[in-house]
C-alpha cells in the first residue's frame, strides 16, 4: 500500500519543527523534518512544461493522452520521492507551498492532508524580533534590519513576506470548498506546546493513526534543516524534550498594527485574545 501523504505547512515560528519532530514519535510516520523541495520541485514542473512549446503542441493534437501523461508523471515524482519509505503508513512532507498550491496536491494525491501550524500573530513578530536581537549584525533576506521595529513589523506582515505570504494562503481557506477544509487541520503552538500529549493524540486520531503515547521529556533529536538560507533569523533547532518558550514583549503599537490588520485572524482562531 502506497503511503498517505500528509504535508506541513503554516506560519514561520509556529511550531512546524516541534510538530515533525513529534509526528515522527509515531512508529508508522516517517517525517524528516526539515522543509523539502518536493513542492517547490513540482511547481517548477508545472510552469516549465506550461511554457514548452513541444508540449503545448502534444496537448493541441491529443489534449485527453498527454494531459493523462503530464498527471502520471507529476504523481510519479510526488509518490517516488518517498518510495523508499513504502513501509510508511504516513509520509509527512513539510513545505510552507503546500497550502498555497493545495489544489495541485489534492489532484495529484486526492488522499492527502495537511497540518498547518498557527500561533498568536504578536508572538510569531516577538520570535522574530527576540532572534533578529540577538544576530544584529545580520540581516534579512529581505533586508529589514535598517528598519525601525514598527516597520519592520510592517514589513514581515506585508502581503508577499515571511509572515505575511502564508497568512493570505490561510485567509484563501475560507472559499474552498467544505470538502477540501476537511482535509486541513489547524494546529495551535500554544496547544502543542503546552499539552503536547493531548495534542498528538487528536491528530492521530484525526490520522488515522494508532494510539501512540509521546513523552514530552524524551524526544529523538534529528537532523534539521540549514538555518544559514534563513540568514539565522528563523531557527529550525530541535531539542530533546518540549519546552513552553516564555512570552515575548510586544509593543503595544505593534500589538494594534498586527490585530487590525488581521482581525479575521483572531476571530477564526483566537477570538479568547482581547485586542489591546
Amino acid at each position: 500500500m502506497k503511503p498517505r501523504f500528509v504535508g506541513v505547512a503554516g506560519l514561520p515560528r509556529s511550531g512546524s519543527t516541534l510538530l515533525c519532530q513529534l509526528l515522527a514519535e509515531h512508529p508508522d510516520v516517517y517525517c524528516e523534518g526539515h522543509s523539502s523541495p518536493l513542492c517547490n520541485s513540482l511547481l517548477t514542473l508545472r510552469r516549465g512544461i506550461s511554457d514548452d512549446p513541444f508540449m503545448l503542441a502534444q496537448l493541441d493534437s491529443q489534449f485527453t493522452t498527454s494531459y493523462g501523461h503530464l498527471k502520471t508523471g507529476m504523481q510519479g515524482l510526488l509518490r517516488g520521492w518517498y518510495a523508499d519509505q513504502m513501509d510508511a503508513g504516513v509520509v509527512v512532507d513539510k513545505s510552507r507551498g503546500w497550502l498555497q498550491c493545495l489544489d495541485l496536491l489534492l489532484e495529484l494525491a486526492p488522499e492527502a492532508r495537511l497540518l498547518v501550524p498557527i500561533r498568536e500573530l504578536g508572538q510569531i513578530y516577538g520570535s522574530i524580533e527576540s532572534q533578529h536581537q540577538k544576530t544584529v549584525l545580520l540581516d534579512f533576506i529581505d533586508h529589514f534590519a535598517d528598519l525601525d521595529r514598527f516597520n519592520r513589523a510592517d514589513q514581515l506582515f506585508a502581503p508577499s513576506k515571511a509572515v505575511g505570504a502564508p497568512l493570505q494562503s490561510i485567509l484563501a481557506v475560507q472559499d474552498f470548498p467544505q470538502s477540501i477544509k476537511d482535509r486541513l487541520y489547524f494546529v495551535k503552538f500554544e496547544d502543542l506546546s503546552l499539552h503536547p500529549q493531548d495534542t498528538m493524540e487528536k491528530l492521530y486520531q484525526w490520522l488515522g493513526l494508532s494510539a501512540h503515547s509521546v513523552d514530552p521529556d524524551r524526544l529523538n533529536v534529528r537532523p534539521h534543516e540549514s538555518d544559514s538560507y534563513y540568514r539565522h533569523k528563523f531557527l529550525h533547532a530541535q531539542r530533546d524534550r518540549v519546552i513552553v518558550p516564555a512570552r515575548h514583549d510586544v509593543p503595544l503599537r505593534v500589538q494594534e498594527l498586527i490585530h487590525k490588520a488581521f482581525a479575521w485572524y483572531y476571530d477564526w482562531f483566537y477570538p479568547e485574545f482581547r485586542r489591546p
